[in-house]
Parts: C-alpha cells; structure tokens; sequence
C-alpha cells in the first residue's frame, strides 16, 4: 500500500499581494523560509515512507512547480495541469484517478501547497495516526487546535471516539463557516471545535467512491478528463471538455460534510495559513523596537511593523503598525489591522494596469 502526497497548487495568493501574484503566487515564495512555501510542503514529509508526489497545478504555473520540485530533488513527480479552475473536488478526484491507477489501494495525503507549519515532529505523528485511520476506510481531516477565536477561518466540530485514548481522534460532526467573534469565542471555551485545516488523508478510492454518491458528475467527468489526458513528461494535460462541464465545488461541500465515514484528527503543531501579511509579521522573528526586516531597510524610530525590500531600499521613521512591501512593480503600505483588504487592492489592480 503506497502513501502519495498530492499538493494542491492552485491558488493565486491574493492576499499577499504584491509579492505575490497571478504569475507567482505565494506558493512558489520564500516567504517563511527560504525555500518557497510548496517545497516546505513536501520537505516536512522528510523521513516518511512516501512515494513522489501529484501536485494539481493551473497549467501557466506548470514550469514554475517543475523547477521548483527539480531544485528540492523530487524524482518522478506527476504534475496534473487543470484546463480550468473548479476548486478542490475536481482536483482531488483527478489525482485520486491517478492514485488508483498506480495502486488501487494507495492513500493520498492531501495538502495545501501555502501552508506553513511549525512542530514537524508533531506534524508527522498526526500523519502517522491519519494514516492509519485512513487504511481503515475513513476519510480524515486535520482539525487545527485553535489558539485563540479566530473569525477568519472555518471550523470543524468533533465528538468522541472511545477507540481513540487520548482524544486525539474524533468523529467528525459537522463543517462551521467563519463564525462572528462571539461565536469563535464559544467555539474555543467549548474544545469542540477546531480550525479547518483543508488538510486531509484517505483511500484514493474510498474518496472516489463516496464522491461517486454525492457528486456523481464530478467523480464521472473527473475520471473521464483524467482517462484521456495527454501525458507529456511529468505533465499530465487533463482532458478540457470532461473538466470544463464540471460544476465547481470544495471538498467539503461535495464530500466531507455528507459523508458517514469522516474522522478528525487534532494537530497542534504551529499551523499557519500564512493568510495575510499580518500573520507573517505574527511568526516571525522580531527585533527589539517589535519590526519584522526583511531586505535593504532601515527603521528609525519605528515599531510593530513588517517592512520588506524586494530590489530597492526602504527607509522609515517614526511609524508604528504598518506593513510595507516592496515588489518589482508595487509598493504596498497599509495599517496592519487593515491587511484583510489587501485582496480588494490587488483586484482593482488588475483591473486598471494590467
């Protein structure tokens, strides 16, 4: 029984415009390391018994995964290009298709290419335990053990599984959207809940078959799409007309919420979904005035902020809670507590210089 990641590389990274970008999406950055955010997805899985892994990516970023893959040493990944973007169901069916026919009993290990996570060693041995939960025929999320009540994130709700001693393991209840902050806050004091990590590990054909029941449609024109690709190299072209006919939907609309066969698994081990600049100034390093540095800058007089110098230098004095970002063709400066409009800017960016 094989064990194959599949990476999720879909995303444009709005929010943290204007590093990132629909060219170069925070992905493909050194945001929190220095390698860039999918070479960190695979690299935790350093030490386990993988194979190589499927990254469903848009196909205009298709050189960009292979590069990055070739520089961290992953022999043999296959790269499925997505004609067009309909969320992660269809993606995920897709690489299951491509599991299945590598071994019909593999376990796929699903993971976001832009996450990051703090405590490796508790990241694996919350894999380890998915996996073998996995191997039982469950469809297993990660649910994040929350810190404080957060309205950005959606949650899962848990109850418990006498199999698991330590609570580590919990039926999976039901799906939450973002809650308002006093919801988030009777989520956090009940232990009931945990962040939705978008995590999760499963029998490629245990997905597929309750695909099948749910969303029927999307399991048929996903294998059918998959069925007559063209296989060019590490490139797998998934078949236009099946995956355009399509409806998009997440995994957890399709599947997750519907299914009897879900279990959580609780990780605690610094998960970020590195969502905004905000919360990148939250994880890193801080000098002695609270400032986040990253590049040619100097701050005089300045405090709590996260400045960052991509070609040219910047200078600031006597600025307090900012976050500054210099790209190759941008500058953004916002208030920190104002970074959730970024995606806002980035948008009407588009719309009015490219």
């Amino acid at each position: 029984m094989s064990i194959i990641p599949v990476i999720l590389s879909g995303g444009s990274g709005t929010r943290l415009w204007p590093l990132s970008n629909n060219d170069k999406p925070k992905q493909f950055l050194p945001l929190v390391t220095n390698n860039s955010m999918i070479q960190e997805t695979y690299l935790r899985l350093s030490g386990l018994d993988v194979s190589s892994p499927i990254v469903c990516c848009n196909t205009s970023h298709r050189f960009l995964v292979a590069q990055q893959l070739e520089e961290i040493s992953v022999k043999n990944p296959r790269i499925l290009l997505e004609p067009v973007a309909k969320n992660t169901a269809p993606a995920i069916a897709a690489a299951c298709c491509c599991a299945v026919k590598e071994d019909p009993d593999a376990i796929v290990i699903v993971l976001p290419s832009d996450h990051s996570i703090a405590d490796i060693d508790a990241f694996k041995n919350a894999l380890n335990l998915a996996i073998q939960e996995a191997a039982k025929g469950s469809l297993v999320t990660f649910g994040i053990v929350p810190t404080f009540p957060a309205t950005g994130y959606g949650y899962v709700k848990g109850s418990k599984d006498s199999s698991s001693i330590d609570g580590s393991v919990q039926y999976l209840e039901k799906f939450v959207e973002k809650p308002d902050s006093e919801t988030a806050k009777k989520f956090l004091e009940s232990g009931e809940y945990s962040w939705n990590s978008g995590i999760f590990v499963f029998k490629a054909k245990t997905f597929l078959e309750e695909l099948k029941v749910f969303e029927p449609d999307i399991c048929s024109l996903a294998a059918a799409s998959f069925e007559k690709a063209e296989v060019d190299q590490d490139f797998i072209r998934l078949e236009r007309g099946c995956f355009e006919l399509i409806t998009g939907n997440s995994i957890d609309y399709a599947v997750m919420e519907k299914t009897k066969k879900g279990k959580i698994v609780r990780l605690d081990a610094g998960w970020s979904d590195v969502g905004s600049w905000s919360a990148l100034w939250e994880m890193k390093d801080k000098d002695s005035s609270g400032n986040v540095i990253k590049g040619k800058v100097i701050a005089l007089e300045s405090k709590n902020s996260y400045i960052r110098a991509d070609k040219r230098m910047i200078a600031t004095i006597g600025v307090e809670d900012l976050v500054i970002v210099e790209a190759s063709d941008a500058i953004l400066v916002a208030a920190k507590d104002k970074v959730q409009n970024v995606k806002q800017i980035a948008e009407m960016a588009n719309k009015r210089f490219v």
